[in-house]
């Protein structure tokens, strides 16, 4: 399965038994970039400022002083129901006055981020993967060629007597033909390594 991120962020409220929610969703890079979107959206004067991020095999949640369980975890549900990598979500409650139980609370704070997530739009991520290239001064035309090709991103370079060592990040999914495509148009004289 193929995971999105947010293209940019998407917020939804809904009213239930007189409780507001809203939900607020980023895409965020890394754990720092979460916490600091929560912080920025959380709001001091509502009930609970519940949250939830997953950033590949990191994550966290909050429940925010809700019983334990009826929140955050909920949040994570949806971020992983649908589909997201690398996104945030804060569910803010301004409590009505009539408690909802356990459960309703797991299905408002669940159903509010899962519904946030799904009209969102949602922007595929793309695994990416590091490499060095190892080559002749001879094979430089060829190699760039291919950078280019691929969509690499340069990260660094090296000249040697030898020759060169070129770093790059490219989408995983290239590596392989990046490495036909140089076996081919050098005659095997360079090296490829992953990582």
């Amino acid at each position: 399965m193929s995971l999105d991120t947010l293209a940019a962020r998407c917020a939804h409220a809904v009213e239930i038994k007189h409780s507001r929610f809203i939900a607020h969703a980023a895409p965020v890079a890394s754990p720092q970039a979460a916490l600091d979107f929560v912080a920025a959206v959380s709001d001091p004067a509502a009930t609970h400022n519940c949250w939830a991020y997953r950033i590949g095999a990191q994550y966290r949640f909050s429940d925010d002083g809700e019983p334990a369980g009826t929140a955050g975890r909920p949040i994570l549900a949806a971020i992983d129901g649908q589909g997201y990598d690398r996104v945030a979500v804060v569910v803010t409650r301004w409590y009505g006055g009539v408690k909802l139980g356990a459960g309703g609370l797991v299905r408002a704070y669940g159903g509010c981020a899962a519904e946030c997530l799904r009209v969102a739009v949602r922007e595929p991520l793309v695994a990416l993967v590091d490499a060095t290239i190892d080559y002749g001064f001879e094979d430089t035309g060829a190699v760039h060629a291919a950078l280019a090709h691929f969509a690499g991103e340069k990260l660094d370079e090296r000249f040697e007597e030898a020759g060169a060592s070129l770093r790059l990040r490219l989408p995983a999914s290239a590596l392989d033909a990046l490495k036909a495509q140089l076996r081919d148009a050098t005659r095997d004289r360079v090296r490829v390594q992953a990582g």
